[in-house]
């Protein structure tokens, strides 16, 4: 179930059940200064929005946080940072800048992971205790790829004595609005035959109606995630607070925080 917060004045957000030792939230797109056709709390660097407007809304978002985010540059892979440098750091300024990866992992406290997204899922991680932090970028690519169980592996070998994990699904593009080709579907088939029950026939011949959600829990179930919750939220119907790349190609995105406290 989602509940929503101002998380911080002015910003509102979408989170889920409380954690201990984590907090974590996905922000809407309001109270930011960018314009159309990235109104307005845009917070991606990559879209061709004003750079000086999107250092605005992330530093409105960085008000919010313990610290600076480690910001990601995203590419629907697999690959894990593991984020060990210094909460205060600010030296991820610019895309060049970031990292490239899909997923980041922490085991310190008040160091706040990021994951922008426009339809793809944001899927934040911890144990059971609040030890460990994940936070990954589930496009159907990099989920079929396994961009979640890579991320489980390395906060596994920081955290061996971990007894439970948890998962949270942030908001995505929802199971009646992501249509895909046969293609998508065999991906996930070929690995999971039951994963069929992600996948309802649409309007279109050789196309589907897949639960990118629904696909994302099964595969941390399988992994071994004892406890999985989905916000239900979906980006492309609900353009009051979310940026879709599939409803506007030329739009903004949101980010999923998360950090240990």
């Amino acid at each position: 179930m989602t509940r929503i917060l101002e998380w911080t004045p002015g910003l509102w957000g979408a989170t889920g059940e409380p954690w201990p030792g984590v907090r974590y939230v996905s922000t809407w797109r309001g109270g930011g200064v960018s314009a159309a056709p990235w109104d307005s709390l845009n917070l991606g660097l990559h879209v061709d929005d004003d750079p000086a407007a999107v250092r605005e809304n992330r530093a409105r978002v960085r008000a919010g946080l313990p610290a600076e985010p480690l910001w990601l540059s995203q590419v629907h892979g697999t690959a894990v940072w593991q984020a060990s440098d210094s909460p205060g750091t600010t030296r991820l300024a610019a895309p060049a800048d970031a990292p490239c990866a899909d997923a980041a992992v922490t085991a310190m406290r008040g160091r706040p992971l990021a994951i922008m997204t426009a339809d793809c899922l944001p899927v934040v991680l911890a144990d059971r205790d609040g030890t460990v932090l994940g936070a990954a970028h589930a496009g159907w690519r990099g989920l079929a790829a396994g961009v979640l169980e890579n991320t489980l592996s390395v906060m596994r070998r920081q955290a061996p004595r971990a007894s439970a994990w948890r998962a949270w699904i942030g908001p995505g593009i929802g199971p009646d609005a992501f249509e895909v080709g046969d293609e998508v579907r065999r991906a996930f088939m070929e690995q999971d035959a039951e994963a069929a029950a992600c996948f309802a026939p649409s309007a279109r011949a050789g196309h589907w109606l897949a639960d990118l959600a629904g696909l994302a829990a099964r595969r941390l179930a399988r992994a071994g995630v004892d406890q999985v919750e989905c916000s239900g939220e979906c980006t492309y119907r609900r353009a009051d607070r979310y940026f879709s790349y599939r409803r506007q190609v030329r739009t903004g995105r949101q980010v999923t925080l998360a950090w240990l406290v």
